[in-house]
Parts: C-alpha cells; sequence; structure tokens
C-alpha cells in the first residue's frame, strides 16, 4: 500500500527525519519500487538504504529485527492518515467557485486588518501617513542577483566615462529588468534582496493591497506577516498558528485558514527575514522552509537585505531590486508632490537633472523620500550639499532601523557611530585617493583590519581581527547599504557622492597636517571637484585651502615666459583704462578677448572646437560672470543698461569680441544657400556678418584706446571697399541674382579685406597681437582658465568660512603675471 507523499512528507517532519532519511521514507511508503529501485534512485547502496530505513524506524520507535517492522510502521502510518481524514472540515472538499466565494468572503472579513497593516505608510520626517497606492511606483526587478556576477573591475569601468565620471554608470546594472508583479506572477515561491531602503516592504505591503482588491492574484488571499513580529511572539507558535490566530480577530476560522493553505488559495508576504534576531533566526528558517514545503501549492514572497543572512531555501528564486531610473525617479517626485504646489514636481525634477550629485541619489527610494521632504519646505535643495549628504548617512546608519524600532546583532558593537564614520572615511579617502572606485573585497577586509588593529581596544589576535574585518564588512553592506557587492567579491561605495562625501571629512578631520596641501594638488582632476567644494564648505576656515588652490593655478604657466608676456598684456591693457571697476574686473575682460580673439584670428583650428564647444555666446562671459557673481562686484556692465555710461562702452566691445571669431571661419555660410529654396532673408547674425566694420567703428571709443580717431578712419576705409549691396544689408530680403554678386566680391577679395581688418585692429587697438602659442599652450590656457571657474565655485562654496582679507587678496592677484603677485600682496 502507497500512501500520499505530503502526509509523509508531514510525518517525517512531525517525527524529525533528517532530510537523507525523509527522502529514503517518503519513496520507500509512498511507491512499490523495490529496495534495488530505490536505492537506485537515491544514488547509493543497498546496504546504505537499510542502514538509512534502520534509523527511520528508530525514530517512530519500531523496535525488533526483521521484516516485520515495515508492516508495524506501515500500519502506523495507516491510523494516522485516517486520523487526519477524519478531521478534516466538511469545508475540505469545496469546488473551485466554492473555494473562490470562501476567498472572497473571507477577504471580506478581514479588509480592516490588511487594509491597517498595508494601507498606509510613514517615513522619516512626514507629518502624517500617506496611502501606499497614491506613491507606489513600479518595482523593477534583476533576475540575476548583481553580487553573484562574475565580472573584473576593468569590466566595471566600462560604463564609466574616464575624462568626467559618469555617476550613474558606477555599478550599473544592464541586466534585463521584469515589474516586480510579473516576477511574483512567475515565481511560485521568491525572495526578494535588496539594499536597505530600496523600497521592499513597499512593494510587499502594495502586493497585499492590490490582491485584496481582487488587481492582482484575485484567486488568492494575502497574508502579509513581519518576521520580526513572528519571532518574538510570546510562547514561539509555528508559522501555521501564528497566521490562523491573526485572522481569528476577524472571525476566520482555523478550519477556513486550513482549506484556502490546502488548495493553494493564499498570497504568502512574508517581510524582513534580515529583521530576525540571531537567536531566532535558525527557528524561523525552519519554519518557513516547512510551512512552504507542506502549502507549496500557494504563493510565497519573502524580502531580506542582500547580505544580510546565510539560508538556504533550495525551492525559492533569488532576485534583486534593481535601483529607481529616471522614469521611476520622476513618477515617484510627481506623485509625491501632485496634492502639494502645482508645478513642484517638474522644479524638483529639473532641479535633479542638473545636479548629477543629488541625482544619483534618488535611485534608492528612501533618499528620494529624503529629497522630497527636503525640497518640500523651500522648493530648491540646500546651499550646502554637505548638510544633506550627512543626513543621508545619518539615515543609513542609525535613524532607519531606529525608526523601525529594529536592533540589530552586530559583530562591531565596539564602534560608535562616530568610529564608522571614520573607518568609512578612512576606507573612502585611502581609495579615492588611489582612483579607485571599485575594489577587491579581501583589499576591503584589509583596510578594515588596520582600523580594528590600529584603535586602543583591539585585541591582539590577528587571526580573530582577520575574521572580524569579513564580518564588519557584511555588517555595513547588510546593515547600512553604505558598501555594496557589485560582482562577486568586488566592491564599491553605494553612491559615488558618499565615497566623496566621506573622502571629505577625512580631508577636513586631518587639515591640520599636510592633507590641504595633497588636495591642491588635484585642482585639474575633474574627478575631485566635489571633494574640494565638500571641503570648502566644512572647514572652520576655508583661507588656507583657497590660497593653496590660487597658488596651484598661478603655477601653471609660472614658468611659461610666452604665457606669462600675454598676463602683462593684460595687467597693461587693464591699467590703461580709465573706469570705476576693480582691475581684477577688466583684467577678466582682456584675458577673454586674448582667448576668444587672438586664437581664433590667428590659430589654424576651429576657435568653436576650442572655446565654443556649443556653439553658445554665453561661453564667452563664463569666467566673468562667474567673477561677479562670487565677488559681487560691478561686472554687471555685461548685462546691465542702468550704469555709468562710459562703463558701457566695454559691453557692446566684449560682444562684438566674442562674436567675432565665428564670422570670420564661417566665410562658406551664405555660399551653402540652394538657389531652389526661394528668396534669402538675412538674419542679425547674418547682418553682423556683413556690417562688421561699421558696427566695430560705432562702439570702440577712447575707453579702449586714444587712437580712436584713426581706427575709425581705417574701418571706414575698408567699409568703403564693400559692395553696395553688403554694405546696407541689414533686414532686407535679396534676390540670388544680388546674393550671387555678394559672394562672388568675397570669393575674390574676402581674403586680403579680412587681413586688413585683422591689420588696423592689431595696429591702433593693440588687440589681436599674434601671440604664435604652439598647441600644448593653448591646452594650459584652457586648463588655466577653467581652474579659474572652479576656483570661483569654491569660493561660493567657503562664502560663510572665509576671512576678508584673503577674499581681497586673491582678487587683486587674479589673472597677474607671477612677478606682479608679491607686490600686490604687499600692498594689501
Amino acid at each position: 500500500m502507497s500512501m500520499p507523499r505530503d502526509f509523509l512528507i508531514e510525518m517525517a517532519r512531525k517525527y524529525a527525519l533528517s532530510p537523507e532519511q525523509e527522502d529514503a521514507f517518503v519513496i520507500w511508503f509512498s511507491s512499490n519500487k523495490t529496495e534495488l529501485e530505490i536505492a537506485t534512485e537515491l544514488h547509493i547502496s543497498n546496504s546504505a538504504l537499510t542502514t538509512r530505513m534502520s534509523h527511520v524506524y528508530k525514530k517512530f520507535s519500531i523496535n525488533g529485527k526483521g521484516p516485520g517492522k515495515y508492516g508495524r510502521l506501515l500500519n502506523f502510518l495507516t491510523a494516522e492518515y485516517r486520523k487526519c481524514k477524519a478531521s478534516d472540515s466538511p469545508t475540505s472538499n469545496l469546488s473551485e467557485d466554492e473555494l473562490n466565494d470562501l476567498v472572497q468572503e473571507v477577504r471580506q472579513n478581514c479588509r480592516e486588518m490588511i487594509q491597517d497593516q498595508c494601507g498606509t505608510m510613514r517615513l522619516l520626517t512626514m507629518s502624517q501617513p500617506i496611502d501606499v497606492s497614491d506613491l507606489y511606483t513600479n518595482v523593477n526587478i534583476l533576475e540575476k542577483i548583481t553580487s553573484h556576477r562574475r565580472r573584473e573591475i576593468d569590466e566595471l569601468l566600462q560604463d564609466c566615462n574616464p575624462k568626467n565620471f559618469d555617476r550613474f554608470g558606477l555599478g550599473r546594472v544592464t541586466d534585463k529588468r521584469i515589474l516586480g508583479l510579473e516576477a511574483v506572477d512567475k515565481y511560485s515561491k521568491l525572495i526578494v534582496l535588496g539594499k536597505p531602503g530600496s523600497g521592499k516592504t513597499t512593494f510587499l505591503k502594495y502586493l497585499a493591497i492590490q490582491c485584496d482588491r481582487g488587481k492582482f492574484q484575485a484567486h488568492r488571499l494575502p497574508i502579509f506577516l513581519t518576521l520580526k513580529q513572528f519571532a518574538e511572539t510570546e510562547g514561539k507558535p509555528s508559522l501555521l498558528e501564528y497566521i490562523t490566530q491573526m485572522f481569528s480577530d476577524c472571525d476566520v476560522s482555523a478550519d477556513q485558514i486550513a482549506v484556502l493553505f490546502k488548495h493553494g488559495k493564499a498570497l504568502v508576504l512574508l517581510d524582513g527575514l534580515d529583521e530576525v534576531k540571531d537567536e531566532d533566526n535558525n527557528r524561523v528558517i525552519k519554519q518557513v522552509r516547512d510551512f512552504s514545503d507542506k502549502f507549496r501549492t500557494n504563493h510565497f514572497v519573502m524580502t531580506c537585505r542582500i547580505a544580510a543572512k546565510n539560508y538556504t531555501f533550495d525551492k525559492f528564486t533569488e532576485v534583486e531590486v534593481a535601483d529607481f531610473d529616471d522614469k521611476q525617479i520622476a513618477t515617484f517626485a510627481r506623485k509625491w508632490f501632485q496634492a502639494k504646489e502645482e508645478g513642484k514636481s517638474e522644479e524638483f525634477i529639473q532641479q535633479l537633472r542638473e545636479n548629477n550629485r543629488i541625482r544619483e541619489l534618488a535611485t534608492n527610494p528612501l533618499l528620494l523620500t529624503l529629497l522630497c521632504l527636503v525640497f518640500e519646505g523651500s522648493a530648491k535643495f540646500p546651499g550646502l550639499r554637505s548638510e544633506l549628504y550627512e543626513e543621508g548617512v545619518d539615515i543609513l546608519l542609525r535613524r532607519w532601523d531606529e525608526t523601525r524600532k529594529i536592533e540589530r546583532e552586530q559583530v562591531y558593537k565596539n564602534l560608535s557611530l562616530q568610529h564608522k564614520k571614520d573607518l568609512l572615511s578612512q576606507i573612502a579617502l585611502t581609495t579615492f585617493q588611489q582612483g579607485d572606485y571599485f575594489f577587491k573585497q579581501k583589499q576591503l577586509e584589509q583596510y578594515i583590519f588596520d582600523y580594528i588593529r590600529n584603535r586602543p581596544d583591539s585585541q591582539n589576535d590577528l587571526e580573530a581581527l582577520q575574521l572580524d574585518s569579513e564580518a564588519v564588512l557584511k555588517s555595513i553592506e547588510a546593515q547600512h547599504g553604505l558598501l555594496v557587492e557589485r560582482a562577486q567579491k568586488i566592491y564599491s561605495f553605494s553612491h559615488l557622492t558618499f565615497q566623496e562625501y566621506f573622502t571629505a571629512i577625512e580631508i577636513v578631520k586631518n587639515s591640520e597636517t599636510s592633507a590641504l596641501d595633497s588636495l591642491a594638488s588635484h585642482i585639474l582632476a575633474s574627478g575631485w571637484r566635489e571633494v574640494f567644494l565638500l571641503v570648502a564648505e566644512q572647514l572652520p576656515s576655508a583661507d588656507k585651502l583657497l590660497q593653496l588652490i590660487k597658488q596651484e593655478i598661478d603655477g601653471l604657466i609660472a614658468e611659461d615666459m610666452q604665457l606669462q608676456e600675454l598676463l602683462n598684456w593684460v595687467s597693461q591693457k587693464s591699467s590703461a583704462i580709465s573706469v570705476s571697476h576693480k582691475l581684477y574686473a577688466v583684467r577678466t575682460f582682456y584675458f577673454e578677448i586674448a582667448l576668444l580673439i587672438d586664437h581664433a584670428l590667428f590659430s589654424e583650428l576651429d576657435c568653436d572646437d576650442f572655446f565654443f564647444p556649443t556653439r553658445n555666446e554665453a561661453d564667452a562671459y563664463a569666467l566673468c560672470h562667474s567673477i561677479d557673481i562670487c565677488f559681487k562686484h560691478e561686472l554687471s556692465y555685461f548685462r546691465n543698461a542702468d550704469i555709468n555710461p562710459q562703463d558701457r562702452k566695454l559691453a557692446p566691445v566684449l560682444e562684438i569680441y566674442c562674436t567675432l571669431p565665428r564670422l570670420l571661419f564661417d566665410t562658406r555660410y551664405l555660399a551653402t544657400v540652394e538657389k531652389e529654396t526661394g528668396p534669402f532673408k538675412t538674419i542679425e547674425y547674418d547682418s553682423l556678418y556683413f556690417t562688421i566694420p561699421r558696427d566695430i567703428a560705432l562702439v570702440i571709443d577712447c575707453c579702449i584706446h586714444p587712437d580712436t580717431k584713426g581706427l575709425q578712419a581705417a574701418l571706414s576705409q575698408l567699409n568703403n571697399r564693400l559692395p553696395s549691396e553688403n554694405k546696407n544689408s541689414i533686414n532686407q530680403e535679396w534676390e540670388y541674382e544680388e546674393l550671387e554678386r555678394v559672394m562672388e566680391w568675397w570669393n575674390e577679395h574676402g581674403q586680403v579685406w579680412f587681413e586688413d581688418l585683422k591689420l588696423a585692429i592689431v595696429e591702433h587697438c593693440n588687440i589681436g597681437n599674434d601671440w604664435q602659442f604652439n598647441s600644448e599652450q593653448y591646452e594650459v590656457l584652457h586648463q588655466y582658465h577653467e581652474a579659474h571657474l572652479f576656483l570661483m565655485e569654491c569660493f561660493n562654496s567657503a562664502s560663510v568660512n572665509t576671512s576678508h582679507e584673503v577674499r581681497e587678496e586673491i582678487k587683486e592677484t587674479l589673472l597677474l603675471p607671477i612677478a606682479e603677485i608679491p607686490n600686490r600682496n604687499n600692498n594689501n
């Protein structure tokens, strides 16, 4: 006689058979196979099978020898099976329609409980709960666990732009994603893994609400429970007893729950395996494994933090919650702000797009919630980004668990919150200095080992310290998510922003040593820019840092006499002008002219590629505008009409000189117009092309050079040489015949005409000098220019912690040749 497998499995668990004994027992009593066939199926010998079954008989207290043991155990099992059948509820043989009616009835009875458990959420500093369905954003699932990938560091770096590090490329996962709901439908037993704050609990709550409303797996009853609460329930009930008790408060009987489980009508949602205390862990894992085996026709979804536990659930499929992408971030923001001020969500999204460093935090739903809360009050992100990062780190290190009353077992209990930050800061600075965004697990464990060993209270057992290092790493990953495994045994910080932030903290902490000198040496490295800004705003006094940066910038061209001659010219031209503005402002003006005009007039290179990469005229004002904002002085004459008329003369001059290069090198523009397109109407851009001499004559006067009359005469002569159509071209329509005459003149005489124009500018204005710089010198000038722009950013970051004396010292020595700087400093 063969027995039902489900019943035999239940009896094996009841009598605590080992997995090997259970396999032999179930096959032995559920089939009519011979001993040889059973041994072959189990891949063991006949003697091994006999030994295994002898232990089974002992577990059931069937003693003695000979074949009679089989009959006695079979009789016992038959009697137990009949008892189970006799105790079955009358509802156990319901039809499918009746079962569905039962599901609906139980749902109706427990709807209030499910709504209370799963209907709302309240995170961080929310003033009140919010409906889960109102905020839920579709979760994407990775079917391949990120940390299981076999990849090398070089492969991970392929997603990163080495010149301007692609912040979203850090750990980017390109594997196919599927919707979370699809994954639950696809796999009947699912473990959803994710980093802290990745939205695992919200996902389970959403599943419960959607199922309860009949919008997802409508034929099942949602059963949501927190494994931590189950583990700590008084009396240590079984999982079935706990669920039965939970539903008894809703007038749902144990028989009804048993029937639904028996017929696979439950969607069991088990939240937070990682939150179970170590002392309860083995019992909870066994309960979940046994329960899901016994009621295997039901659907099970369990959540756990990545790397949180060492567990084995052979029949569960592991998947991972993917980080939010841009679309999910935008959806979440629109839902968050939908009941608030109109248009705020779009402002939020736009400001995120403009700030990659903050935007990368938004890929984590918990940190995205923090950003929304911060933005909600002032419609902007904090001026001091370090304050925002500090709050994000505090949430992950402490507050997220505290708000949910979760106490985790820690292998590093002796490390205070500050010690954890110190450890992460040392790791960040060490790896950042080496240019490492990804690092091997052994390397990371060594950093932790060194930190623990150098603590006064560390133990002397090096082997124990090494074991502690591995455990500390796994705890930081599982509990805080600040370090994550990107591929097998390859780690990084969860966000490059956090690596930069912790690097800055370590530099500020050691600012009295040589840390600032070392930092200043990275002024040309774009990857260090955020660290500079974070350090500048966190230092008690940023004077030394700004002075060091200025020295590094001055040193870029200090040894090149040709480039120093350019700065001499800038200084002389500035000193010769009588205007009310500070000399550094006028030096900025002439430095821009030297870069934009002289390079275009005398270089074979295309100036658009060099200083107009976006063909945007605003680029010409970048340095002037940056200094203007930083120092709040009168450089606004480039934009403001309500100023001293004498000073305003500089504005159109700069405009002409900024536009001239592209016009001089775009002589083929009109020639490309197809004749079949009809009459050609010149626009302002093209009109300026044909009337440069007249416009220059109107705007250049004695504020630039005393020889204005000579220049005006030269320009007048040049203007007279132009064809008559060319002179009167503003806002007129040309027929093709006229255009052809003009182009014919330009093709024949244009080159000579432009050479004469350049000579006139050089002779009468001392502008347009042929410096004869080589490509390497132009590249250094570009670096010098960009470094000054960045210096202004650092000034803004350190606006409240820089002394007046240092600010004045740096302003007065901006763009000066190296020989003049000591004199200016002495004068100050």
